[in-house]
């Protein structure tokens, strides 16, 4: 019998995460963007080379019948749904419209302004829908080096997503010591003049593949983070985080650059609680008791 592929989301049993219950899925298995601080590659066998999973739609759909309509399900939490194959395979565009006409609440992740392909199916359903847009820099140079295989055009597809009404959240994440930590107000700011809502940051966690890829495409970084991370930081739920002092800092400068820009702020498997809006999630869920609230 095949596996599940709709499955309720358990990050490791991380337990910095706040998140409140909800569902994954991954229409893909892999991810093309080649992203050189993704974890994936630790458990996903090949984890560059994105492959639609078998048989995904009759699976979703079995899967659907099980779990308690008007669920909140998560794409993606392994591999962005809009890996550079969705753009001839449309199979995320069926797998949102399967959710969303079923009832189901439906969080997006996405490095890709591809999203703005479906933009008529999530405005549609724009109370039960949350695109989080990942930005790690503005800097064309550092992005094809650091995230070579994707897309550029992301605060523009903040923007489109955010004028169409959707609710829109930008991810700074990660936040890499001594290579983007620089552009933190910047992308804030850039987020807030596009339309964003929320603004959610994390500092890098290093594992072993990611940490191998960055130390080789920023040699002249490796020694900084070796220190950081090996010798200064300390290993949490099988990753090395940077030293507290850093972390604490860092994203206290995203905390008040949002409060500044008078956006939410939420930080992602990290400890400091106290820097977060109120009510807000990391995954931006909350979002749905807004539109539940204000329309129901």
């Amino acid at each position: 019998m095949a596996t599940s592929v709709v499955r309720l989301f358990d990050p490791w049993r991380n337990p910095l995460c706040t998140c409140p219950p909800k569902y994954g899925l991954n229409p893909y298995t892999g991810c093309g963007h080649h992203c050189k601080y993704c974890y994936i590659t630790s458990y996903v066998r090949d984890g560059f080379n994105p492959r639609l999973k078998e048989n995904l739609l009759s699976r979703v759909k079995r899967d659907l019948e099980k779990i308690p309509r008007g669920s909140t399900v998560a794409l993606s939490n392994s591999s962005d749904p809009y890996t550079p194959p969705e753009g001839r395979l449309g199979v995320t565009r069926e797998v949102l419209r399967l959710l969303l006409e079923r009832g189901h609440r439906v969080l997006v992740v996405t490095k890709s302004p591809l999203v703005l392909r479906d933009l008529d199916i999530l405005t549609k359903h724009r109370d039960r829908v949350v695109v989080q847009v990942t930005i790690t820099t503005l800097d064309r140079e550092l992005a094809s080096a650091l995230e070579p295989h994707a897309p550029g055009g992301r605060v523009e597809a903040v923007r489109r997503l955010a004028g169409a009404g959707l609710a829109v959240g930008v991810r700074l994440d990660p936040i890499v010591p001594h290579l983007n930590d620089g552009e933190i107000d910047a992308v804030v700011r850039a987020a807030a003049e596009a339309g964003a809502r929320h603004v959610v940051a994390s500092v890098y966690k290093a594992k072993w593949d990611n940490f191998a890829r960055l130390t080789a495409a920023f040699p002249e970084l490796a020694p900084l983070w070796r220190d950081m991370y090996l010798k200064r930081g300390r290993r949490v739920h099988g990753q090395w985080y940077a030293p507290v002092d850093y972390r604490r800092r860092v994203l206290t400068t995203a905390a008040e650059a949002a409060r500044s820009w008078r956006l939410q702020f939420s930080i992602c498997r990290e400890e400091f609680t106290e820097l977060n809006t109120p009510g807000a999630f990391c995954d931006g869920s909350h979002f749905f008791n807004f539109y539940k609230s204000t329309v129901g």
